[in-house]
């Protein structure tokens, strides 16, 4: 009831669209409601989805590009992922910015978002500073469950900057959804 009508209305008005297209949804007690739409590849719906594809995102690409998607082979890994946002103390109000930021190195899916390069060092420059990814069998098996792979990063930097776990965003495999 959002997916096909909100497609068929962008072809109807001639912005047919091309690529990812992410539904915001949220359910309510009269069903799903549309909060947003979105087809930016940061977000921490994509970086719990993109450790887990298994194809070549290019070749994809290039069939989207190439009206040839229907014929390209997708493929996701069987496990399940869980994405850990690390967010500035204060977000999504007002926070400050410009602390460093300390990447432990056993990190392997590290998406940094609102953070630049100044004086050579690594700070933060916005509210959802950095997202990290793990994958396992189950999502309880997903390693963020597991505090071992968050707390080395939480004793790398200040608490001063870092509000900790703020959102969870794990890719169930048996449903196909993006949870939070």
């Amino acid at each position: 009831e959002i997916f096909i009508p909100s497609i068929e209305a962008m072809n109807k008005e001639g912005r047919s669209f091309s690529g990812c297209l992410y539904f915001g949804l949220m359910l309510t007690e009269d069903g799903p409601k549309l909060i947003e739409y979105n087809c930016r590849f940061g977000d921490p719906e994509t970086q719990v989805v993109l450790p887990l594809l298994t194809s070549d995102l290019l070749d994809i690409m290039i069939s989207v590009t190439n009206k040839n998607l229907d014929i390209a082979n997708i493929t996701f890994s069987k496990e399940n992922a869980c994405c850990v946002i690390m967010a500035s103390k204060g977000y999504p109000q007002k926070y400050d910015t410009g602390f460093e930021i300390n990447i432990p190195k056993e990190l392997e899916n590290v998406y940094i978002a609102g953070a630049k390069i100044q004086d050579g060092k690594l700070i933060t420059s916005g509210g959802r500073v950095i997202g990290v990814t793990e994958k396992g069998k189950t999502l309880k098996e997903a390693p963020f469950w597991n505090a071992n792979f968050v707390d080395p990063f939480e004793q790398n930097n200040p608490a001063e900057w870092l509000e900790g776990r703020s959102a969870l965003y794990a890719w169930d495999r048996l449903t196909g959804k993006v949870c939070l």
